[in-house]
């Protein structure tokens, strides 16, 4: 029988792709700002394209594009009779690349975001996020999905909600904190006492994704290993996020001036890009940590996902084309190239 996501958590380490978003807006299909997913509508072909490279990569879990793909984004751009067909369509995409590669065990899960109007003083928004959650999930849970993640939700008492929606469906439920600067939840606990929060409340693997690079991230996950007794995640974003700058909603590229308003985010954050070297370090760390389910967030490409697999002792399908700089005219070792590389280098 088919393992389940705890299951192989379980036997160790578990790589989840994310990012869909930043990889449709660079690739030209999707609208930076609104970050409305309507590619999934518009060009299927290019979403399954990005999901059979990232499995290719060594990525576990193929996960529906339905980020942002809610209620109020919809109604944002005036199209929300768009929600049911791009949801559907997002996990039916998800399914068929999964069945591309039969003789990998991968795993599809649903996925429900910030909806950006939660109040905490506001029933009212309570309602309409609870509302928002409830038809994800349930369409998520009719398409058969092995589990769904929450995330990017930086209030306590929303991610509250969308977990209640997601276990009143009997289904498998991670939920993943965004930490904005400050190192709290927008509500005021630490990362490590709102996971735990979680947990207590019946979701099955907690952690954190997004805003934060890898090192900014990596600051809280100890915390969070020691606080709870379930799986952790751990998602961070490719960039370069600092102590002083923690997030990249308002990092500062210093060596350009030319940037708009000068905040990187979200279009002109290739300064502070993180390469595939850093996130490999990153899935080791975690793995040491026992930290098993592990990823990438807004920014992720497949070949940071090949070298987080790489790292973890594994050889995905694109392993194949694995970098040889041995074979390079200028940096190889071949010997027969060996005297003219010398020789070369020597004007370089």
């Amino acid at each position: 029988m088919k393992k389940d996501l705890i299951t192989r958590l379980n036997e160790g380490t578990v790589l989840c792709a994310e990012g869909y978003l930043f990889a449709m807006e660079r690739r030209g299909y999707l609208s930076a700002g609104g970050f409305v997913p309507t590619v999934v509508l518009e060009h299927p072909e290019v979403l399954s394209q990005l999901h059979r490279e990232f499995i290719r990569a060594g990525s576990d879990i193929v996960q529906a594009f339905t980020y942002y793909g809610h209620r109020e984004k919809l109604r944002l751009i005036g199209k929300e009779e768009l929600l049911e067909p791009l949801q559907k369509n997002a996990l039916q995409i998800a399914k068929d690349s999964r069945d591309e590669f039969k003789d990998l065990d991968l795993l599809v899960c649903g996925d429900v975001a910030n909806t950006n109007i939660f109040d905490p003083n506001d029933k009212k928004t309570h309602i309409e996020c609870q509302k928002m959650y409830e038809e994800q999930v349930r369409w998520a849970k009719e398409s058969g999905v092995d589990f769904v993640i929450a995330e990017t939700i930086n209030w306590v008492d929303e991610m509250k909600i969308a977990l209640k929606a997601i276990k009143d469906e009997s289904l498998i439920a991670v939920t993943n904190f965004a930490i904005p600067k400050g190192d709290l939840t927008r509500c005021g606990q630490t990362p490590e006492d709102a996971c735990k929060m979680m947990e207590d409340l019946g979701a099955d693997v907690v952690g954190l994704n997004c805003y934060r690079g890898p090192e900014m991230t990596m600051k809280f996950l100890p915390k969070i290993r020691e606080k709870v007794s379930c799986h952790v995640a751990a998602l961070p974003v490719p960039y370069r996020t600092t102590e002083e700058q923690p997030g990249f909603l308002n990092q500062i590229d210093h060596e350009c001036d030319c940037i708009p308003d000068g905040n990187a985010f979200p279009v002109a954050l290739d300064n502070l890009y993180c390469n595939r070297f850093e996130m490999a370090q990153f899935a080791k760390q975690c793995a040491d940590k026992k930290i098993n389910f592990v990823g990438i967030c807004c920014g992720a490409e497949p070949h940071h996902v090949r070298e987080m697999s790489v790292a973890l002792g594994r050889k995905p399908i694109s392993y194949k084309y694995y970098p040889d700089i041995s074979r390079h005219w200028l940096h190889g070792e071949d010997e027969s190239f060996l005297e003219l590389n010398t020789s070369m280098s020597k004007k370089y």
